[in-house]
């Protein structure tokens, strides 16, 4: 089995043209991203292909780019956020989420990255008992496509917001996650199932790998 079959691992391209010009990936490039998928619950059960998610990761030695494609049922939003964009508690309403943890870092300190279908968005530090404004600098942009029934979100983060030094040689724990619906029982999903009792993503040691590729 190759590195790019393996279900605990995400692969990160690097981008080969210049950004677009709203500073994300070329749509080239982003088509040449090999995506992850899922829709199963956090358990891994009770897949709903309606609300699958996609998620295609690139990368600069600047920049890291997140682009998720998010089937919906429903969408649930908030109004009302910072001039910036920025929504505290973001995650009770739906979201796509990517929990990153660069190498060094200790197991319960990872960034946490959340963009809605409206393209409001939250950036965490996350260490055990404290969670901070990562205040990350980060971009982006997301769109609904009310016919198709899928909403999609693009993120753009500077990579010095994550690691201190960025060596594509060496991987990075990861998992991605969605959350979808007004009120419990709300639709929680997880790529790396984190097999809780009750719906949990803090739970790294079920984080995957990502791995950094060089563009061909």
């Amino acid at each position: 089995m190759s590195l790019t079959e393996e279900s605990d691992i995400a692969v990160a391209r690097q981008i080969s043209l210049p950004p677009d010009g709203g500073g994300f990936p070329a749509y080239a490039d982003l088509c040449a991203a090999r995506p992850v998928r899922f829709s199963a619950d956090w358990k891994g059960e009770d897949s709903d292909p309606l609300r699958e998610t996609e998620v295609r990761v690139l990368w600069s030695p600047g920049v890291l780019y997140l682009h998720f494609t998010a089937k919906y049922r429903t969408i649930t939003i908030f109004t009302d956020a910072d001039p910036d964009g920025r929504r505290d508690q973001l995650w009770d309403r739906d979201v796509a989420e990517a929990f990153l943890q660069p190498p060094g870092s200790p197991l319960r300190n990872y960034k946490e990255f959340e963009v809605s279908p409206n393209g409001l968005w939250i950036d965490l530090d996350i260490a055990p008992g404290q969670k901070h404004n990562l205040q990350s600098s980060l971009h982006r942009r997301a769109s609904i496509d009310e016919h198709a029934r899928v909403w999609r979100a693009e993120l753009a983060i500077p990579m010095k917001s994550i690691a201190q030094s960025f060596d594509p040689s060496i991987e990075w724990r990861v998992n991605f996650f969605r959350v979808e619906g007004a009120a419990e029982p709300r639709f929680y999903s997880a790529w790396r199932p984190t097999m809780t009792p009750r719906p949990n993503f803090h739970v790294p040691e079920a984080f995957g790998r990502l791995i950094f590729v060089q563009g061909q």
